[in-house]
């Protein structure tokens, strides 16, 4: 039996996987990558998604102590404020995010008070941080180059959370094209990620299902080496690179990506109101 337990939640909208990882000894737990609902059209935003994941720590009667983020996500906003409203959990994302909270002030033009330092989290994690929740220890590995501050949370050795750096064999792997993003940086983070034991578990932040099946979240280090379609055994680096660009020449840009952005390097917080109380977000014209 294993020293803890993993439940999985979907947000069809967004296509993500949201995860509450709790030791079973202890109850102790961590919410990782989780979705604050967002309307577009209204720009309207609803915990309904995060109060299921609520629910379900209430019932099995779980201690939160973090929410851990892996990046900065760009097709979702995140929830994790309403976890340390309700639970009082601590958040954390990798030290990097300082570098995407300084090419984002720019690209956004924000106010001069918000500084690119990291402040708005609870912690900064570093390579090789470690987390201990009774017998759940978690790892964190920092595997840039969708964005320079991924990082994966692997925990007991056992199960990696890797974010956006891998997807499901059959869809392959993130896009690169983001500011500061980088294919060959990927190549490496996921030779690290590989380079696990070939059993470890691996659950992804995002799956887009190819024809014939449903949503899948699990997979394992042995299987992405078999059949991912992009970085299988014997894909060089330089294949990688040169498959990685063309592929993200013909993507557009997701669709949450200027709304997600702008609050998910504030650590899931709105922009501060303006002088009539009100919250407004930017769209910058012809820069991404």
């Amino acid at each position: 039996m294993s020293e803890f337990q993993v439940q999985a939640f979907l947000d069809n909208d967004s296509e993500t996987f949201s995860y509450v990882v709790s030791d079973n000894a202890t109850k102790q737990a961590v919410v990782i990558d989780p979705v604050l609902d967002f309307d577009y059209k209204s720009g309207r935003t609803s915990t309904a998604s995060a109060e299921k994941i609520l629910a379900y720590i209430q019932k099995n009667q779980l201690m939160v102590l973090w929410v851990l983020e892996t990046h900065a996500h760009a097709d979702h906003l995140s929830a994790a404020p309403f976890f340390k409203q309700q639970l009082a959990a601590q958040i954390g994302i990798g030290a990097q995010i300082k570098q995407v909270q300084s090419i984002f002030k720019e690209v956004f033009n924000l106010e001069k008070e918000f500084l690119p330092n990291g402040a708005q989290f609870d912690r900064l994690f570093e390579d090789g941080d470690l987390l201990q929740l009774g017998a759940m220890q978690i790892r964190v590995m920092h595997t840039p180059g969708h964005t320079p501050a991924d990082v994966t949370y692997l925990i007991n050795e056992k199960a990696a959370f890797v974010g956006d750096t891998l997807f499901m064999p059959d869809v392959g792997t993130a896009r690169c094209d983001f500011p500061g993003g980088k294919a060959a940086t990927l190549f490496d983070s996921i030779q690290k990620l590989l380079g696990l034991a070939e059993t470890t578990e691996i659950y992804v932040c995002h799956d887009y299902p190819t024809q014939g099946r449903h949503h899948q979240y699990l997979t394992t280090v042995g299987e992405q080496k078999q059949r991912n379609i992009h970085v299988h055994n014997g894909v060089t680096a330089a294949e990688f690179v040169a498959r990685r660009e063309s592929r993200d020449a013909t993507l557009d840009m997701p669709r949450l990506i200027l709304p997600s952005i702008q609050i998910n390097i504030r650590a899931g917080h709105m922009p501060p109101a303006d002088e009539t109380g009100k919250v407004y977000l930017k769209i910058p014209l012809n820069q991404l």
